[in-house]
């Protein structure tokens, strides 16, 4: 499949004509993302890896677009009442079919960025048994071998160290960056020298993605 990334959190999937999209947030180029797809799935509620506005027009403009979120962002969701009926609500440890691709669950709950800031729910996404998605967290998906894992380069609720321990636990033949918009040059440089160097002694090759940038999956 064909993978896009853009700004930040979200990526575009496109396979024989179906398009899935991951994380449509406001850092993102979304209206970009979501023209003409046929699925989202949403992580979580923040809305860097959400912009509803975006999301419930693209659902209005596209009766074939449905979308895959936590309970709560699909309750949010679903108050606008002419796109409730293609909002569904979903738990970590499922699977379903969206736009044909087939989709697994992984988490539960986002990580914890401060002991005064509650914890929202998080799911992760294995599209095809292929790309894994993990939205704010670093759960390591359990009883599948990941081929194409998105690595949460940089984060409030993240160190380097975590991300590293998180590339080389699941150990994917390749990985990419999101969640990386809060990062400099200089910053990008020092995560990513330490996720290509010890991501290579346990079998990862990781490789830069730029805004709008494609790659065969």
């Amino acid at each position: 499949m064909k993978l896009t990334k853009y700004t930040h959190a979200c990526v575009r999937l496109e396979k024989e004509g179906k398009v899935l999209v991951i994380d449509p947030g406001t850092f993102s180029e979304s209206e970009e993302a979501l023209r003409g797809a046929h699925a989202v799935l949403v992580t979580h509620e923040h809305s860097d890896h959400i912009d509803q506005a975006a999301v419930t027009a693209a659902l209005r403009s596209n009766t074939a677009l449905e979308v895959h979120a936590p309970a709560g962002v699909a309750a949010a969701l679903k108050e606008n009442g002419d796109v409730a009926d293609r909002v569904y609500a979903v738990e970590a440890g499922s699977g379903f079919e969206a736009a044909g691709f087939s989709i697994r669950t992984f988490g539960g709950q986002h990580a914890v960025i401060h002991a005064q800031i509650p914890v929202v729910a998080n799911i992760g996404y294995l599209v095809d048994d292929n790309v894994f998605h993990p939205g704010d967290s670093f759960v390591v998906p359990d009883g599948i071998n990941v081929q194409t894992l998105l690595v949460p380069l940089h984060a409030p609720w993240s160190k380097v160290g975590e991300v590293v321990d998180f590339v080389i636990s699941v150990r994917a033949p390749q990985a990419f960056p999101v969640h990386d918009a809060l990062l400099n040059e200089l910053g990008r440089g020092i995560v990513e020298g330490h996720v290509t160097r010890i991501g290579a002694r346990y079998g990862t090759t990781y490789r830069r993605l730029a805004p709008k940038e494609s790659v065969e999956v």
